[in-house]
């Protein structure tokens, strides 16, 4: 057994190298039912006392007493020695202190070495482990314990509140600052100029851009219809004041017909000139935006600019707020099922674990990487357990040790006395009378 912790163990097992609680509520009613027994043990061994006073005085003149005494006496030599070896257990008999008594308490720290040994070797072994975790099918009773809608509901609502509890013990200045640096970093990662030169080439594949110039020349088309007066208003104050408004009027209406004229013939004829110099000027762009070092550098700049400003502080401020009153709606019910229902990570748990009932191999698979990890977890750490036994156990108060152990098993001994005193009895009884037989 490991004679010192190592820190990976020591980390884990910590909190279980703690003082035992050595007050019970059940304690003043085992301190009851012990010393009834007790009273017990030791009337019976007054009984074949005065037995055996008795038919010690009246043997000469009734020989009969002679098996009566022999009876008695071999009582009180077998719960007398019962008494002591149960006695010795706990303290020292008549508070003298013979050698090899008060065993718990004096041996405490062989018996933590023996329970700790037993404890590694009987219990922590891989094959021990192994055999146990198999034959409970561990991956097939959390499934089925999943596929419940309301325990899936427990896993998502526990989750989330305890995240709620860790969130709100953390300093809100610094969780923020932390979601505004990852934001940054994030961003600065992401080359906008490329990025965006690969978005507009799929989403212009096909000749979608076609699809783009109509639209807009219709948009434009209903702009000019829809702002007749204002390009007449417009058109009449950038004409000089000698020109005459009949004059005003031609120049409005043949900028109306040309442009109209112009939209119309864009429509309506795939190969105007204008389409391929847009279709070029959309392909140019789109090549500048993903090969043109200088439009590469300029998009950085500006959005180095960008995250550098208040702007970038506000965002993260807003969604750190967001995560935050989602997660506290989340373990609040409000997770998307209205008025405390299913959410989505409800049902997808549930889920989880039907689809994972429907499929053996896979349960066979899930069982053995948790049946292999925990062995493995229990496999090294289990010397340390045992060495923490020892340890824990060593460390108790010698008089409460050996008390809360009587309290334990010290009722169940006492029967261990008044079987000595009756067993002692009949083997003296036995014994008496196959020596008259043989004289």
């Amino acid at each position: 057994m490991a004679s010192t912790l190592k820190p990976s163990g020591a980390l884990i097992l910590a909190t279980m190298a703690v003082t035992p609680q050595w007050t019970r509520p059940d304690d003043a009613e085992r301190e009851a039912r012990l010393r009834a027994m007790k009273r017990r043990a030791t009337g019976l061994l007054a009984v074949a006392l005065l037995v055996f006073v008795a038919a010690s005085l009246y043997e000469a003149q009734f020989p009969w007493l002679g098996y009566v005494r022999a009876t008695a006496e071999a009582s009180l030599v077998g719960g007398l020695a019962d008494w002591f070896a149960v006695t010795a257990l706990f303290r020292h008999p008549l508070g003298l202190p013979i050698p090899h008594t008060a065993i718990v308490a004096t041996r405490k720290e062989r018996i933590g070495q023996i329970l700790g040994n037993f404890v590694q070797n009987h219990f922590l072994s891989r094959d021990v482990i192994a055999a146990n975790l198999r034959r409970v099918h561990p991956a097939e009773r959390a499934a089925q314990w999943l596929e419940n809608r309301e325990h899936a509901r427990q896993i998502s609502r526990g989750f989330a509140s305890g995240l709620v509890k860790a969130l709100d013990s953390l300093p809100p200045n610094e969780l923020q600052d932390l979601v505004s640096q990852v934001v940054r970093n994030r961003v600065r990662t992401f080359r906008v100029a490329p990025a965006l030169g690969k978005t507009l080439a799929l989403a212009l594949a096909d000749n979608r851009q076609e699809e783009l110039l109509n639209a807009t020349v219709k948009l434009a088309a209903d702009a000019v219809r829809n702002n007749r007066d204002l390009i007449r208003d417009r058109v009449r104050q950038e004409t000089p004041w000698w020109v005459p408004p009949v004059l005003d009027d031609k120049i409005y209406q043949k900028i109306i017909v040309a442009v109209e004229r112009l939209l119309h013939d864009m429509v309506h004829d795939p190969h105007h000139p204008l389409r391929a110099s847009f279709d070029k000027a959309i392909q140019d762009f789109i090549d500048r935006l993903q090969h043109s070092p200088e439009v590469i550098a300029r998009a950085e700049a500006l959005k180095e600019e960008w995250l550098m400003g208040a702007s970038t502080d506000d965002m993260a401020r807003k969604l750190w707020e967001g995560i935050r009153q989602s997660v506290i709606s989340y373990s609040q019910g409000g997770g998307g099922g209205g008025d405390g229902g299913p959410n989505p990570l409800d049902h997808g748990l549930s889920e989880f674990g039907t689809a994972l009932l429907s499929n053996p191999t896979l349960l066979a698979e899930v069982d053995d990487q948790l049946i292999d990890l925990t062995a493995n977890v229990v496999e090294k750490y289990r010397f340390e357990i045992g060495d923490l036994i020892a340890k824990t156990v060593a460390s108790w108060d010698p008089d409460a040790t050996s008390r809360r152990f009587e309290l334990a098993v010290g009722r169940d001994l006492q029967f261990v006395r008044i079987n000595g005193t009756l067993v002692g009895g009949l083997v003296g009884l036995a014994i008496y009378t196959i020596t008259h037989l043989l004289r």
